[in-house]
């Protein structure tokens, strides 16, 4: 038997994680190789202190766990490798990003001088040269204990190259191509690498401007993204510079170590490892998952169905039935676990952390949310008929009984309002409209992690974006998702064609059809509620201009004198019916919003009708011209689609607190 309350379980504090990234010069620039030892020196010292101001800022917000570090590093020969072996004692884990597949960086990386060292190293091989066999050794021992992740899909052309470069020493035309690819990878592979970090430590002279994908453009990279960078003065080690934006890398020359460098530092780890605001423990949050809707909170629901469906359907149940978290990867996300499961070359685990740590809470978000969104959406709906009922109750005593029976219409009338007043105060004081938008925001980002854990891609630190209120929805699936990390795998052409077809089938298509279906029931519901509020205000005009020609007919003799006395009670009472029913539509009409909510959807169906016309121009182009780079861009095309998406929804809804409808 399934239990209902699983949010302890499902939606538990994430896996805090401080992730670090290294970039700095190779071994052979002359500003590093002088100044190795007191940058070695300086950099352990670095790792002292972020690891120290991790374990003290840990116990942030009462929680209290240590938080895990980790190192990201492209394992190049130079700064990369000097930074693990300041963590290695340290016992911190090593995630490595490679711009190639690990036999081919390996090659790259040893700086072979001659074809035959290179093609040893390709074979598994010892190069013959001493200097090269020792930085193939250093680097081989060094990935044994790292985790690695392969961006292998343009080996084959970059091996080409570099054959050819090797080959032919004298060739500048082809020692520019090699050159020019290398940076390219190298940049693709520092995104990575950036998008999963929180803090970027950037070993650099501040002078070399170096290629695509060198160290300069990696720390111009990281500022871009929102990412911190703490700048190591290649050339005077001692000094640390804390980055935060690009325009700080105008004038760097000379400018002085700032005095209070752990401070800001303090702050940076503090934003990474705290959520701002509220977090999910707030007594307020309600962490009860229910396994079905409360058909007293149908209210918004029903409107839709009335006025969007019209016709017998429009009064068919509307209770819902939520997938239970632990049954969601047997049920809808089924077929989308088995298109991971049968990717070619891809990490096997990562089917079954989707499933458990990215469904489960998924199903458990969206449960919780859709129920606060009937609860505050319904009960304010429900407000706004009730208070037109109340006042309809309140004078219905008029036409249909006497003034000694008023009692009872007025008593009609009060518990109207009284129910008014408790929807008011309950959802007040249960937040309904607060965490609807926080589950919401939730569920969505869950809905479409699967896209980018599949490609080792992320939201940066940086680009998060942030509710009124705080940012805990953001933080809780930020460090949920970095527990998965990047896959142990290498990336091919043949792999790439694989998610994009499960991209297309399983999240593009789906949701296009889905806000395509919505805008046509909001619009419709739209229309018609806007036709039937006109249509009462019409009838209301007419009941008072029926009475005044009653009313001028008995004056002129056409109708008895008495009619207009007769019939004044159920007149009065018209008078207030069709305008109050009519006010009351067109205040659920306003809060609604229905026709905007509607555009939204038109809005992003458009854009991923887009991104489906990109995947099917890649889908039919050879494998060579299926890169990680086009893929990643249209992975990271939809998560700005929801993260928009969300934004503008929760833009309308923002300022419609739950109160009462005056």
């Amino acid at each position: 038997m399934q239990r209902d309350d699983v949010g302890s379980s499902v939606l538990r504090p994430p896996a805090v994680t401080l992730d670090i990234a290294i970039t700095g010069h190779r071994s052979r620039h002359p500003v590093f190789a002088k100044n190795k030892a007191a940058i070695a020196q300086s950099l352990s010292a670095l790792m002292d202190l972020l690891g120290r101001i991790a374990i003290e800022e840990s116990g942030c917000e009462g929680r209290g766990e240590l938080p895990s570090i980790r190192l990201h590093s492209m394992l190049a020969y130079g700064a990369d490798l000097m930074a693990v072996d300041a963590v290695q004692s340290k016992g911190w884990p090593v995630i490595a990003p490679l711009p190639f597949g690990q036999t081919l960086n390996l090659a790259i990386n040893a700086q072979p001088v001659h074809v035959d060292d290179m093609q040893a190293l390709l074979d598994g091989g010892m190069a013959l040269d001493t200097e090269s066999a020792e930085r193939a050794a250093e680097i081989r021992n060094i990935a044994a204990k790292a985790q690695i992740f392969e961006l292998a899909d343009q080996d084959l052309e970059v091996e080409r190259l570099y054959r050819k470069h090797l080959a032919e020493r004298d060739n500048r035309a082809a020692e520019q191509d090699f050159v020019a690819i290398c940076s390219d990878r190298a940049a693709i592979a520092a995104r990575v690498m950036v998008e999963h970090s929180d803090i970027l430590i950037g070993i650099w002279d501040g002078v070399t401007r170096g290629n695509i994908g060198g160290t300069r453009h990696t720390i111009e990279s990281a500022l871009e993204q929102g990412i911190a960078v703490i700048w190591l003065d290649a050339g005077n080690p001692d000094r640390w510079h804390l980055l935060r934006a690009t325009e700080e890398l105008a004038g760097l020359a000379g400018r002085p170590a700032s005095a209070d460098t752990e401070v800001v530092i303090r702050s940076v780890v503090r934003e990474a490892l705290c959520p701002v605001g509220d977090t999910w423990q707030n007594a307020h949050t309600n962490r009860i998952w229910r396994g079905k809707s409360n058909r007293f909170f149908h209210a918004y629901r029903r409107i839709e169905a009335i006025f969007g469906n019209p016709g017998l359907g429009a009064l068919r149940s509307l209770r819902q039935y939520y997938e239970h978290p632990d049954a969601i990867a047997q049920g809808n996300g089924a077929p989308m676990l088995a298109a991971v499961a049968a990717l070619p070359g891809g990490d096997v685990a990562l089917a079954q952390r989707i499933g458990t740590d990215v469904l489960k809470p998924y199903a458990w978000a969206d449960g919780v949310s859709t129920w606060l969104s009937d609860a505050y959406r319904g009960g304010m709906v429900a407000s706004f008929l009730l208070s037109a009922f109340a006042i309809i109750g309140g004078i219905g005593y008029l036409p249909f009984a006497t003034i000694e029976q008023k009692w009872g219409f007025a008593a009609f009338e009060f518990l109207l309002l009284t129910a008014i007043v408790v929807i008011f105060l309950t959802g007040k004081s249960r937040k309904w409209h607060e965490r609807w938008f926080e589950t919401r925001r939730v569920a969505e980002y869950f809905r479409h992690a699967p896209l980018l854990l599949l490609l080792g891609a992320a939201r940066s630190t940086g680009r998060w974006p942030r509710g009124p209120k705080g940012n805990w929805p953001e933080w809780h699936v930020r460090h949920a998702l970095r527990a998965i990390g990047l896959p142990r795998m290498q990336v091919t052409s043949t792999y790439l064609r694989a998610v994009l077809t499960l991209m297309r089938d399983h999240h593009v298509v789906p949701q296009r059809t889905y806000h395509l279906g919505k805008a046509a029931r909001l619009k419709r519901t739209q229309h018609n509620l806007h036709r039937c509020s006109e249509m009462l205000f019409l009838s209301a005009v007419l009941s008072v201009a029926a009475y005044l020609l009653i009313e001028i007919g008995a004056k002129m003799g056409f109708v008895p004198h008495n009619l207009p006395h007769d019939v004044a009670k159920m007149f009065t009472f018209l008078g207030v019916l069709f305008p109050t029913l009519g006010g009351a539509l067109a205040g659920i009409h306003y809060f609604g919003d229905f026709e905007r909510f509607a555009a939204i959807s038109e809005i992003t169906a458009q854009k991923l009708g887009d991104v489906e016309t990109r995947i099917a121009l890649l889908l039919a182009a050879p494998d060579s011209d299926i890169s990680y780079a086009r893929v990643s861009g249209l992975a990271h095309g939809i998560d700005d689609i929801v993260v928009d998406e969300i934004e503008n929804w929760q833009s309308v809804f923002g300022g419609k607190h739950i109160t009462v409808p005056v």
